[in-house]
């Protein structure tokens, strides 16, 4: 049987990676009944790291990019987390996302709403969520962006 996210997220010219590992000492996801808690994921493409900081030599747009990318991840560690039945999604409850910026850059929101816009597209409805969008002065490995997510199964 064909995975209906996953054929949503075909027809958007995503196909998920296997989840990525975590890079220290915790665990990539957590499952606490019907909840799902996924660690932070990293902003990463096909090149690898997406790295650097919004407001000195990243535009808004590239920052949006490296969001969407992070939530790919998240998609990748929530089918991980459902044994492999994405559609098992209950909704997408919260983001938090971390963008590297300098002091003096405002637009973190504008960062966000490319994994949001994203979330939304994929999953519909299911896809809308609650959100945090914050500066942090440096990301692990100096990446652009981190974003953690809540979800629920069925």
């Amino acid at each position: 049987m064909t995975s209906a996210i996953e054929t949503k997220l075909a027809e958007l010219g995503v196909t998920l990676p296997d989840a990525p590992a975590p890079a220290a000492n915790y665990v990539p996801y957590v499952v606490d009944g019907n909840t799902v808690y996924v660690s932070g994921q990293i902003s990463a493409g096909a090149d690898g790291l997406i790295l650097g900081k919004l407001g000195e030599d990243l535009s808004i747009e590239q920052g949006a990019a490296a969001a969407k990318q992070c939530a790919i991840s998240l998609l990748a560690q929530l089918k991980a987390a459902c044994g492999g039945d994405i559609d098992r999604l209950g909704r997408l409850v919260k983001l938090v996302g971390f963008v590297n910026s300098t002091p003096d850059f405002i637009d973190q929101p504008k960062v966000i709403n490319g994994a949001s816009d994203f979330m939304v597209a994929a999953l519909g409805e299911k896809g809308r969520h609650a959100r945090s969008a914050v500066s942090a002065a440096s990301l692990p490995f100096g990446v652009a962006v981190e974003i953690e997510a809540i979800f629920t199964i069925k």
